[in-house]
């Protein structure tokens, strides 16, 4: 099963119980309160959703690595790449 697949499972899901709890549909006699509960909660659901992403972002982006080994040697090659492109001709 791919990630796609789970993704839409679980979605799938969560949506079927939001509708069976919201509309009553398999006429369960829940309280007024439950479905008044059970209506906004996919915009609950989308903003932890969003809330959830910024924080992971934001922490990845705090503990990003630098690849100091890999700077040196990209900056190496395009040093070697300007020294061949004068050899062949080409002023930059």
């Amino acid at each position: 099963m791919t990630k796609l697949q789970q993704w839409l499972l679980g979605v799938s899901l969560v949506v079927a119980v939001w509708a069976v709890v919201t509309f009553d549909l398999l006429d369960l006699r829940l309280s007024r309160t439950y479905r008044e509960v059970a209506w906004p909660m996919p915009l609950y659901l989308l903003v932890s959703f969003g809330c959830y992403s910024l924080a992971t972002v934001g922490y990845r982006l705090a503990t990003f690595n630098d690849c100091e080994e890999a700077a040196l040697e990209l900056q190496q090659q395009i040093q070697e790449a300007r020294e061949d492109l004068r050899k062949r001709g080409l002023n930059m």
